[in-house]
């Protein structure tokens, strides 16, 4: 008996709607509204569809669109920064070096600036590859629009994507650098792993004690930084890959409250660090998320 394609086809669907929220928990929501939506068309109804993995990315999409006009009015009115929740990754997704840049945190966080229609065209265009024709129909526009809101889109993403042009061994030596000196408390460490015009931005939710703003400068983000011992005696950094890159985890701090750290290397330096701390964003570093394209 062959496979159903909902079942072939949850880990793109898990995908696409990652990519348009930002949220794991909110794209499983998405996903599972998506299989009831299936399910209910019945054995004939799903026999009768030409291409079941266009018709399931269009409704998984039109659900991932409900989702993001929705959340407008809470991501106003959320307590510091927003980031998007991390993803405990294999080793694969890194090494599909597409895929891995479209989930990147730097890239999720520019998909942020994007309206909603405009992120479910360039996600389903320049990630997935859909044809105009099939996007048209899975965010209600005509062709000829969502040609026009591509492009647008991708000149918009152009003009603020991080450079990825760095090797995952890059990466790697460039984080563990950085980690060691975070855990020694070496201020000239750090200041060796960072780029002089680093940012650091943190999400605690209003939840975690974290940043309320994000923080510029390898001076400041360096004495921010070499503080890690206040976490407390018991509290550990473990290497680990997020989002298809090089990343860590802290854990078992006197808060209590874990933290995943992203980075985007440039130039041989960390350019930018991610620290979520929002305990409902770590639901996903147990066990590592499928993602494909």
């Amino acid at each position: 008996m062959p496979e159903d394609p909902f079942v072939a086809h949850r880990g793109l669907l898990f995908t696409v709607a990652y990519e348009m929220l930002g949220s794991a928990a909110e794209a499983e929501d998405v996903v599972q509204d998506t299989w009831i939506r299936w399910d209910a068309i019945g054995p004939d109804g799903r026999a009768e569809v030409r291409d079941p993995r266009a018709y399931l990315a269009r409704m998984t999409t039109r659900k991932a669109l409900d989702r993001l006009r929705s959340n407008a009015r809470r991501r106003e009115d959320y307590v510091g920064e927003w980031l998007p929740e991390p993803l405990l990754t294999s080793p694969d997704v890194a090494e599909d070096v597409e895929l891995a840049e479209s989930v990147s945190f730097a890239m999720l966080t520019v998909l942020e600036t994007l309206g909603p229609t405009e992120r479910a065209v360039f996600v389903l265009r320049e990630v997935f590859d859909l044809p105009y024709g099939e996007i048209a129909q899975a965010v209600d526009k005509s062709e000829a629009a969502v040609r026009q809101i591509a492009h647008r889109s991708r000149e918009h993403v152009a003009a603020r994507r991080p450079r990825m042009d760095v090797s995952r061994t890059e990466q790697q030596e460039v984080v563990d650098r950085f980690l060691a000196a975070v855990t020694g408390g070496d201020l000239q460490g750090l200041l060796d792993a960072l780029a002089p015009d680093v940012v650091l931005v943190a999400d605690g939710g209003g939840i975690a004690q974290a940043l309320t703003s994000p923080v510029s400068g390898a001076k400041k983000v360096a004495n921010l930084l070499r503080a890690f011992p206040k976490f407390g005696a018991g509290a550990t950094v473990l290497p680990v890959l997020l989002n298809g890159a090089p990343g860590a985890r802290i854990t078992g701090t006197d808060d209590g409250h874990d933290t995943a750290i992203m980075f985007l290397v440039d130039g041989g330096r960390i350019s930018r660090i991610y620290a979520v701390r929002n305990p409902h964003k770590l639901g996903s570093l147990e066990v590592e998320t499928a993602l494909t394209r």
